[in-house]
């Protein structure tokens, strides 16, 4: 654990049930190796660091030994950082699968095919993913990014993702599962099929590899793996497989267990799963040792923070005066994340970036997604601006009647009002947006009638409704509070100004096309048209929605 980081309050509720076949299970951790520092709940759930992960695994692997049961380790994807990845190379990994954050740009896909998955000998699994690069003679190869299989029982599979860099393929699932190498793989039976990948493990494609290998194996024990929405998920596609999603950011360790028959046998499996909070309180109850830090966890321990240092994450801007949520208050409120930003935090910080403009009346809109995280009390660093606003968008502005920008707000959620709360966007889905299914989640933990089980006198944290049998949460808590916010939202125009008053109408670059489409809706009948050559960057290249805070909080915050 990071010496900053504060002990979780809570214990587990039971110890873990182990069967012949059991495993542990990571997915989407995006670079939280860290664990999460912060003192107010419910960060304290999540303070264990890879460090102290990675001692729970050995410590874990022990015991499995001893029990005379097998014990695996698996990860559904979305850890790309070049350095960070390190850090995995001294964790027994038994299969990884690639996830979409790794596909973006060409340069990581690359990284990840050169430097990180000929480290795993073939663990390191993306059935349906391949790159193309140039070799040593100039020639083009076409290869897959990991292994496709191993041992003919494990595949990675990644869910029909569109976003991906050039020069990158990602083949549709219903297209992987009819090529002659999976038909060749599946034909031998196995003691058990293995299926890691990036993708949800309810309303997506699992299915489509499931029934493929049903088709030949009627009753051989599956187990599947998945990612992406970064929920608690569980669901039975048979009495004879289980399929588990375990979260994000290192909050949620998965535990699968299994009590194996033979693969002939058509009796329902006895199979159990757990979330655990990712926490030494959690790690040394499931261990029960006397000495649970390992040498080799000291030092991812100690490597995570001297990479953390080194990359200057540690910088602290200023204090935080209280906690800012994302969505565990109102949007407008005075607690609300949403609220500092885009009326304190954007307003300073652009006209510090920009004073040659600072007494021109403007008003700023961004997407409420661009923030990520909640902000908390304390000090404000480096790393927790890439935590509330990781995203790198530039600033882009016009001028317009104030009369017209005023109403560009509420054209704008109008334009998004299509997507109505209970409908996903395919279009954004395949493109990688998991906003909507984890907001839903979230929501839905807080609205549901209480449970079956008391929350009184709980911390809070996640209270996960599965599709499988019993409670899934390792450490019972109270739900944390969840409110919608606008996908849109702005600073006022300064009070006092005539519609007629020029503004500077200042937007994210992202989408700049919908800005002029609304703003020239809005100009019909005077004779005014608005182009991309109105458009001017706001202030210098370095004025990005992942640097305003920094800039604020050195102001505003000390």
């Amino acid at each position: 654990m990071q010496p900053d980081a504060t002990a979780s309050p809570s214990w587990p509720s039971a110890p873990l049930e182990w069967g012949d076949i059991n495993f542990l299970h990571t997915t989407d951790s995006h670079g939280w190796l860290l664990g999460h520092t912060k003192a107010s709940l419910p960060e304290p759930n999540y303070s264990g660091d890879f460090g102290d992960f990675a001692s729970f695994v050995t410590n874990m692997k022990q015991i499995a030994d001893k029990k005379g049961v097998d014990l695996l380790l698996v990860d559904s994807g979305q850890i790309d950082g070049q350095e960070s990845n390190k850090f995995f190379f001294d964790v027994p990994y038994d299969v990884l699968a690639i996830g979409n954050h790794e596909l973006y740009q060409y340069p990581i896909a690359l990284d990840m095919h050169q430097n990180f998955a000929p480290r795993w000998n073939g663990r390191y699994l993306s059935s349906n993913v391949n790159i193309t690069y140039t070799d040593k003679d100039g020639s083009l190869i076409n290869v897959p990014i990991g292994d496709r299989k191993r041992k003919v029982t494990a595949f990675g599979v990644l869910f029909d993702f569109t976003g991906n860099a050039a020069n990158t393929t990602v083949q549709k699932v219903s297209a992987m599962v009819n090529e002659t190498w999976f038909k060749t793989a599946i034909k031998e039976e196995p003691d058990l099929f293995l299926l890691v990948g990036h993708m949800p493990v309810q309303k997506d494609n699992w299915p489509i590899v499931f029934n493929a290998i049903r088709a030949v194996h009627p009753t051989t024990p599956i187990f599947i793996f998945g990612g992406h929405t970064h929920i608690r998920d569980c669901v039975q596609l048979d009495s004879r497989s289980m399929s588990l999603e375990s979260g994000r950011y290192m909050e949620t360790i998965g535990w699968m267990s299994a009590k194996l028959s033979k693969a002939s046998s058509s009796a329902p499996l006895s199979v159990m799963r757990r979330y655990l909070d990712a926490n030494r309180n959690t790690y040394t109850y499931h261990t029960q040792t006397k000495r649970f830090d390992t040498s080799k966890g000291k030092k991812i321990t100690s490597g995570v923070s001297a990479l953390a240092k080194a990359w200057n994450l540690t910088q602290v801007y200023g204090n935080a005066p209280q906690d800012y949520y994302l969505s565990r208050t109102p949007y407008p409120s005075n607690s609300s994340v949403l609220t500092l930003f885009v009326n304190e935090v954007i307003p300073k910080a652009l006209a510090i970036g920009n004073p040659s403009r600072a007494s021109i009346p403007s008003t700023v809109i961004v997407n409420s997604g661009s923030q990520r995280f909640d902000l908390y009390a304390g000090p404000f660093t480096r790393n927790d601006q890439f935590i509330v606003s990781p995203f790198n968008d530039a600033f882009l502005y016009f001028q317009v009647p104030a009369g017209i920008a005023k109403d560009v707000l509420d054209k704008l959620n109008e334009k998004g009002a299509h997507k109505r709360r209970d409908v996903e966007d395919p279009t954004d889905y395949a493109r990688g947006e998991v906003d909507h299914r984890f907001n839903a989640w979230k929501r839905d933990q807080y609205e549901r009638i209480y449970h079956e089980r008391s929350t009184a006198n709980l911390t809070l944290g996640y209270v996960t409704t599965d599709s499988c049998p019993g409670v899934g949460d390792d450490t019972l808590h109270s739900p944390i509070p969840y409110y919608d916010a606008p996908g849109y939202i702005a600073s006022p125009l300064p009070s006092g100004i005539s519609d007629n008053t020029l503004v500077d109408l200042v937007f994210l670059d992202f989408f700049e096309l919908d800005i002029l489409q609304i703003v020239n809706a809005l100009s019909i009948g005077t004779g005014k048209t608005y182009s991309a050559a109105d458009v001017q960057q706001y202030g210098s290249g370095d004025l990005l929605t992942n640097t305003v805070y920094g800039i604020f909080a050195a102001s505003e915050w000390n």
